[in-house]
């Protein structure tokens, strides 16, 4: 759904799922770069096993998602990893710092996608799992496309939904 291609820069912020982050990562090649940004231990040691195990060169940084350590237009794609709530549970003055970071760090006509668990209905409501940590109510009602759009992303629509998981797509 990333529609990454070979020679790619991509950065990914946030890694609840290594094999995301390994399929995505394995696909730029030897001529592409593939940095992540892990908020926590547990994300960065996810992002080190995706390496590890996809065989990528991985440039690792663990802190702040708010703080980008990359020159302008540093990269053609960048993958937010909202499966666990990352970016839908910071502040709203961390999710916006976060989104402009990652529109700073774009080239030109460079892609974001956020990918981030759907709502469960019905029983699966009730048997809920992932995270725990609350989600911001001002996200949770007007969510990723609006989220985008406020930080001058251009042509911002919901990409795709599969298997519980919906992809958002804007453009810098």
């Amino acid at each position: 759904m990333t529609g990454v291609t070979l020679g790619d820069r991509l950065l990914q912020v946030g890694c609840s799922d290594a094999s995301l982050l390994g399929a995505i990562g394995s696909k730029v090649g030897l001529s592409g770069r593939v940095c992540a940004i892990a908020p926590d231990e547990t994300h960065a040691a996810r992002a080190k096993r995706a390496a590890e195990q996809s065989g990528f060169l991985l440039e690792l940084e663990t802190g702040n998602p708010a703080h980008f350590p990359f020159d302008d237009a540093s990269f053609n794609l960048i993958v937010v990893d909202n499966q666990d709530g990352m970016l839908s549970t910071l502040r709203p003055e961390q999710r916006v710092a976060t989104l402009q970071e990652a529109r700073r760090t774009l080239a030109p006509r460079g892609r974001i996608v956020i990918i981030e668990r759907g709502t469960r209905g019905g029983l699966g409501a009730l048997f809920k799992t992932g995270s725990s940590a609350p989600v911001d109510p001002h996200y949770q009602t007007s969510g990723a496309v609006v989220a985008l759009e406020a930080e001058g992303f251009r042509a911002v629509r919901l990409l795709a939904e599969r298997d519980g998981v919906s992809f958002f797509e804007g453009v810098r």
